[in-house]
């Protein structure tokens, strides 16, 4: 390299020297022709053309240069041959280091390939060991991939093109499909690209082969991190301390992290303490860590299936998500659970059978079926054994084959279908047997329990024949109709009110031709015509019709029109005409009685009314003769004219009664709403019955606490119905006797009661008492006219209350009212 540094120098230094000779010649001639063009001129000169003055400057400067030039290289001749020496000499040296250099490059362990530019051949020296498979010729062994494995041949084409385009240099290991481990070195200099191919020795060649081998396993352990980060399972590695060393993408995202490597960093953990403490005692080299952990991921509780494995260099683990799998089995746990108390709460005995004909389940009912021993069940006898301890416990079928039967029974498990049987056990009873062979193994076993059904079925027919009868024989006329209007049955009685023919009537036949024959009889639009729409009606729910028909004959029917069950319907014809002349006949009789009423009521009001006035005018002439200025009567005078005047009050009493009463009944009696003052009501009624109870003999005592305040009533008729109970009680009480009137107030309702201590009421006059005109005439002073308490009793229901009367024989006589106030009771009285 250095030989060649000098040749060139030695070169260069030649053509500096030839370039200042042709520059000095140069220069020499441009002086030269300014002196001959300054020398004075001849005379003569004038005779020349300026031409030729410029040509022969021209000649003179040449000529100049020449002779310069000459000297010049006169002189540097001898250097020059002293500097060829001198080139040759180090030329000699150079190519003797050229030697010494190809002499180390041809050794055997190495191989240069050097290229001077882009698109020059390469230049190929030294060789490499035949036991690496390298090609000896140039082009076979820059075909790389004959001879390296083809990553090694990819990894050297890819740093070539590096090297020779962008001069990037690079040191490769490689392996040949010999296995033999070669370094690869790309370096540039002086404008040239060289790749070294060196076979290394035994150490050497191992330390590649690690290097080799480590680049594989991290390449490996690159891919499957790749691979870890792609799946949704959290997947960790920790180091010998049990600090995070590594955590894939699902890892990241369960512990809510920016990336894998801000989990790692903050050292964010998936599991709690608790379960990473188990893990920890758990865990060994040879037993890894395997069970179900459940933990918080994103607020919510997930269970995850977690695996951990430890080794000396720390732990690597794996958390699989079963949350759902969790609730699944947790969900086919309760539902089937729930299908066992579903079944154990049947009625229908159900036993279940596994693949090995063992039983695993049964209910109840199946145990009240055979009534087995509980201890036999539970220990999952086999299904051919327990036909065998039912039939010995005589609860099965008698066979004349038993064997065969069993085998029969028993191939339900080699079979596709469903299986059914009806055994008649000797205790009577009749079972329909469903065996049913499970998909993955086993049968299921179910004794529906016939002996009621059949028994049923059979009362059933029975009745059926005994209804058909009955409607036969019904005085009732019954049809039925399908939803398409076609009759399905029909009785006698029906066809002989309709006069028609059983024939007629047959079932099938449409309700159009029904009424075709029942025209005759009854010819209105809205009879057969309505039965027809009501009876074909597709509504969902179909009302019932009542009704009363009046055929031509005269006879009265009364009709139904009865939704059935199916979409079915029932007409029922009833004959109503002697009830109905019956109804008419006593509804005449009730108008006539109605009218006479009114008559009745007519005639005492204005009866009464038309008394009301003489009766005023005698009390008035009364009272006047009673006065001095009339005059002085004599003792029998003066008797009668008491005489006159007391009866002509109880005639205006019984005048007021009997118009009150006829007022209440005619419904125009309207009450005056009052707050009455319960203390200034029991005083006025105390001073207006003083002189009857004087009359009769007998004392009042009143009995109320002096808080009562006020009720809200009719004043006129709360005192009049009072005075009425205290007037009754004074002509039953005896002699020197006590009444008691007792008021008190229970909540918003004031209550008041007449005690006596009279003979009482029988008890077969006690349900009629408040009727008009009934009179008790036994033990009283007075005989009355019987309407005291009936007025009594229409004043307090006036007022929306009640009244009710307690009489002990022999112990007296109590009548209670009870009377509401407030404007509730107000409310209802005006209503």
């Amino acid at each position: 390299m250095s030989g060649e540094t000098e040749q060139a120098r030695s070169r260069r230094g030649l053509r500096h020297r030839l370039w200042q000779v042709w520059i000095s010649g140069t220069v020499l001639a441009g002086f030269a022709a300014p002196v001959v063009a300054n020398q004075p001129a001849p005379v003569e000169a004038h005779l020349f053309t300026s031409f030729e003055t410029v040509a022969s400057s021209l000649v003179l400067g040449v000529i100049s240069a020449a002779l310069f030039s000459a000297v010049w290289l006169i002189r540097q001749k001898g250097t020059i041959e002293s500097e060829s020496r001198e080139m040759r000499s180090a030329l000699s040296d150079a190519q003797q280091r050229i030697s010494r250099y190809q002499a180390l490059i041809a050794d055997k362990n190495r191989r240069i390939v050097i290229w001077d530019d882009h698109v020059s051949q390469p230049e190929i020296l030294g060789h490499l060991p035949p036991e690496t498979g390298a090609p000896q010729q140039g082009q076979e062994f820059l075909a790389f991939g004959r001879w390296l494995k083809s990553k090694s041949a990819a990894e050297i084409d890819r740093a070539i093109d590096g090297l020779r385009t962008h001069a990037q240099t690079f040191d490769l290991v490689v392996e040949t499909h010999r296995d033999e481990i070669l370094e690869v070195q790309g370096r540039v200099s002086g404008g040239r690209a060289f790749v070294r191919f060196v076979a290394l020795n035994n150490l050497r060649a191992e330390l590649a082969e690690l290097k080799i081998e480590r680049e594989r396993l991290a390449s490996s352990i690159t891919l499957f991190q790749k691979l870890l980060d792609s799946i949704d399972m959290p997947v960790w590695q920790r180091d010998r301390d049990g600090n995070l060393s590594w955590v894939n993408e699902a890892y990241g995202e369960a512990v809510e992290a920016d990336s894998p490597a801000q989990a790692v960093r903050e050292g964010r953990e998936i599991l709690g303490t608790v379960a990473r403490e188990k893990i920890k005692a758990t865990a060994t080299v040879d037993s890894p860590f395997h069970d179900k952990l459940s933990t918080v991921v994103k607020g919510a509780r997930t269970f995850y299936d977690v695996v951990d494995i430890r080794s000396p260099q720390g732990t690597a683990g794996m958390a699989v998500d079963v949350t759902e799998t969790e609730s699944v089995r947790e969900e086919l746990r309760r539902t089937i659970q729930a299908h066992a108390e579903t079944l154990n709460h049947l009625a229908t005995p159900v036993a279940i059978f596994d693949g090995s004909r063992r039983l695993q389940f049964y209910n109840q009912a199946f145990v009240r079926l055979w009534e087995l021993d509980i201890a036999f069940l539970e220990s999952s006898p086999d299904n051919s054994e327990l036909l065998d301890r039912l039939r010995s416990a005589n609860k099965l079928p008698e066979q004349l084959n038993w064997k065969s039967w069993k085998e029969n029974a028993l191939s339900v498990y080699q079979a596709l279908d469903t299986q059914t049987d009806v055994w008649h056990l000797p205790n009577g009873q009749i079972l329909r047997v469903f065996a049913t062979a499970h998909p993955q193994g086993g049968a299921t076993w179910v004794f529906e329990n016939m002996t009621e059904q059949v028994d049923l079925e059979t009362r059933y027919n029975t009745l059926q024949q005994v209804q058909g009868e009955t409607i036969d024989h019904l005085a009732e006329g019954v049809a039925v109709f399908g939803p398409d209007g076609r009759i399905k049955l029909s009785n006698p009685a029906f066809r002989a009110l309709w006069a028609v023919t059983e024939a007629q009537t047959a079932p099938g036949t449409h309700i159009r031709a029904i009424e075709d024959a029942c025209r005759q009889s009854y010819d209105q639009p809205d009879g057969w015509r309505q039965f027809g729409k009501m009876i074909t009606s597709f509504d969902d729910e179909r009302p019932s019709l009542q009704g009363t028909l009046e055929l031509k004959s005269g006879l009265v029917l009364d009709y139904a029109v009865i939704p059935l069950p199916n979409a079915q319907t029932m007409l029922t014809f009833v004959n109503m005409t002697d009830s109905v002349r019956a109804e008419r006949a006593l509804t005449e009789k009730n108008e006539a009685l109605r009218k006479a009423d009114d008559l009745k009521n007519d005639f005492v009001q204005h009866v009464s009314y038309e008394l009301r006035s003489p009766l005023t005018n005698i009390i008035g002439f009364t009272d006047l003769l009673k006065t001095p200025a009339a005059g002085t009567l004599t003792p029998r005078q003066a008797e009668y004219v008491d005489y006159i005047s007391t009866s002509s009050a109880v005639l205006l009493t019984l005048v007021n009664d009997i118009l009150d009463l006829a007022t209440v009944d005619a419904g125009i009696m309207k009450l005056n709403y009052t707050d009455v003052s319960i203390d200034d009501l029991l005083d006025d009624v105390a001073i207006h019955i003083a002189d009857r109870l004087q009359e009769s003999g007998v004392m009042l005592e009143i009995v109320a606490p002096a808080t009562l305040g006020t009720i809200s009533a009719d004043q006129q008729r709360l005192k009049q119905l009072l005075l009425k109970l205290l007037n009754n009680a004074a002509n039953f009480a005896p002699e020197r006797s006590t009444i008691t009137l007792r008021c008190l107030r229970d909540g918003e309702d004031f209550v008041f009661s007449v005690s006596d201590t009279g003979p009482g009421i029988p008890p077969e006059m006690l349900k009629s008492v408040f009727d008009r005109f009934e009179t008790n005439g036994r033990g009283g002073k007075r005989s009355g006219t019987g309407l005291g308490l009936s007025i009594v009793e229409s004043f307090v229901h006036l007022h929306n209350g009640s009244v009710y009367i307690e009489s002990p024989p022999g112990g007296g006589t109590t009548v209670t009212c009870r009377i509401p106030s407030g404007e509730a009771a107000r409310a209802v009285a005006a209503e």
